[in-house]
């Protein structure tokens, strides 16, 4: 039972789905005399933590071939926010024994699951590499997003008979919806409203993904707990009842009324019979199309980065500034740079990324700037991969000088220029500004984001150092959507974190990013998704066929 102050939905871990990868090889090397090799593939999964490799799984073994096509999938979940790093190992089988040392290795290779998701059609041929002085030949994988993670369930819920619980009116009940977890334990997942004074509540009808209520497996336990609202939070528990999403789907048409019970009560009272009943009054199920649809249908995410060249930082050269560029450790903007894009980069074919300055005295003529080209190229201010953008970064370090002010619109204009070219749904722009301060031009910025909110785009803003950021709060539209002149914007596109709650104090760097761009890309495939279903946009290969 969950205890009144466990009732705010935790950050759970829902995978945005599940993927099935399909494995095949091409003119893999031939280790046996008289035969062809008979070869199997395992694969490990890098922990993000630890960064040790685990074996998640094998195919099965293929006897004499060069070309095989596994049969055994590997099902994934996949993470938007997080860098999977996938590791597949191949050898020939020369046994019955399972200690893999005791076969010919034929080749290994690295791959982030982004990456293959982010292959057009979701495909992705790479080079086995790994036996000094031969050619090992390719491995082909394919990643499949499994049926029912794109299925989203709408039902309404109505009990009778509830316990009274307020002294001087009836009870206020609302249900709380939780999850399995593989490991026991239960993660809340849905809150209906509350309905007041009222002991044969009907709530209103509501959607979960399938995947959020039970992570795809229609057999998992899903509990739902009865409480009486508060107004001080210290809900009354009125009881419980549990069922799955098969068991779900099967109670509209049977008309199933679930015991409410209090297990306390129970044990307490000889002739207790329920704390009342809840009935099932609708259940449907519908297909939406996925992030992942999207991108396997050739969706490029467009990556732009602008960082902040106020004074405020403090001299580059200085240990002391927010630039300084140690020769034993990445500084906060660089950290926030490499969190966020290594992950994004894998959905970018070109790997070309528009990377700006803000705020700092450009040569030749030394005229403040706010939104400068980091390589100096006006024509074409793109960098090659996440690398080249920390290139230019620590080059304009040396030749520009840091002035200020911290101005956001500029460079969210140019963004918002570049995405109100495109409306087909081919590109989504995502924009990370990095900064140190409080901003100074927020009227303009507020103009700025909601003009925005009607265009393939998200912004991220990232925080870094010790500074008061409670002006950027007013940006992320989670509570509040952001305004201007009366106009509110039409999607939340704002996601700001301050990237010290992110630094793990032990100095453990890759910790530190894993953590940062776990949440702050989190919210990008829902944006994507809001985006195309405000102009119902269906993914490019289904709307091409």
């Amino acid at each position: 039972m969950a205890s009144p102050g466990d009732l705010e939905p935790a950050p759970s871990r829902v995978p945005a789905t599940k993927v099935e990868l399909t494995v095949s090889c091409r003119n893999l090397l031939d280790m046996d005399t008289f035969s062809k090799s008979d070869p199997v593939v395992i694969l490990y999964i890098q922990g993000n933590v630890d960064k040790e490799w685990r074996e998640f799984g094998r195919t099965e073994v293929i006897d004499n071939t060069l070309n095989p096509d596994f049969v055994r999938k590997f099902m994934l979940d996949y993470y938007f926010e997080e860098k999977q790093s996938l590791r597949f190992d191949v050898y020939n089988v020369d046994s019955k024994t399972c200690n893999i040392s005791k076969h010919d290795f034929l080749g290994q290779a690295y791959v982030a699951l982004g990456e293959v998701i982010g292959s057009l059609r979701g495909r992705l041929e790479r080079t086995l590499t790994g036996v000094p002085g031969k050619k090992c030949g390719t491995i082909v994988l394919s990643a499949e997003e499994l049926s029912n993670c794109r299925d989203i369930v709408t039902m309404q819920l109505c009990a009778n008979k509830l316990d009274k619980k307020d002294f001087f009116g009836k009870s206020d009940p609302f249900l709380v919806f939780y999850r399995s977890n593989e490991d026991g334990t239960f993660t809340i997942c849905h809150k209906t409203e509350v309905v007041k004074n009222n002991l044969n509540p009907v709530w209103q009808p509501f959607s979960i993904p399938v995947r959020a209520l039970c992570n795809g497996d229609y057999d998992r336990t899903v509990k739902i707990d009865v409480y009486d609202w508060d107004r001080d939070g210290s809900h009354d528990f009125i009881g419980e009842f549990a069922t799955s999403y098969r068991e779900l789907s099967r109670a509209q048409s049977q008309f199933t009324v679930y015991e409410v019970l209090n297990p306390r009560k129970k044990c307490k009272k000889k002739k207790y019979v329920n704390s009342g009943t809840v009935t099932l009054l609708s259940f449907t199920v519908q297909s939406e199309f996925t992030f992942v649809d999207y991108i396997r249908g050739g969706t490029q995410l467009n990556f732009t980065v602008a960082i902040d060249f106020t004074a405020s930082n403090g001299n580059p050269s200085q240990p002391t500034s927010l630039h300084y560029m140690s020769p034993y450790q990445l500084s906060s903007y660089a950290m926030a740079l490499k969190a966020v894009g290594e992950i994004i980069q894998d959905y970018d074919s070109d790997k070309l990324f528009p990377a700006y300055g803000f705020g700092a005295k450009v040569p030749p003529d030394g005229k403040v700037s706010h939104q400068f080209p980091l390589n100096h190229n006006p024509d074409n201010p793109s960098c090659v991969g996440i690398e080249g953008v920390l290139e230019s970064y620590f080059q304009s370090l040396r030749t520009v000088q840091l002035y200020g002010p911290t101005n956001f619109a500029p460079v969210i204009n140019q963004v918002a220029q570049s995405a109100g070219e495109v409306s087909d749904g081919s590109q989504y722009y995502v924009l990370l500004i990095i900064t140190d301060g409080v901003i100074s031009d927020m009227l303009q910025t507020k103009e700025a984001i909601v003009a925005a909110s009607s265009l393939p785009m998200s912004i991220i803003i990232v925080g870094v150092g010790p500074a008061d950021f409670l002006a950027m709060e007013e940006l992320d539209g989670d509570e509040v959507r952001v305004s201007s002149r009366g106009r509110f914007a039409e999607r939340d596109i704002v996601q700001f974190v301050p990237f010290r709650d992110y630094i793990d104090h032990s100095g453990n760097q890759v910790l530190s990013m894993a953590r940062l761009a776990k949440d702050v890309l989190a919210e990008v495939p829902e944006q994507l998704l809001s985006y195309m279903k405000m102009y119902d946009i269906k993914p490019l290969s289904s709307s091409s066929q």
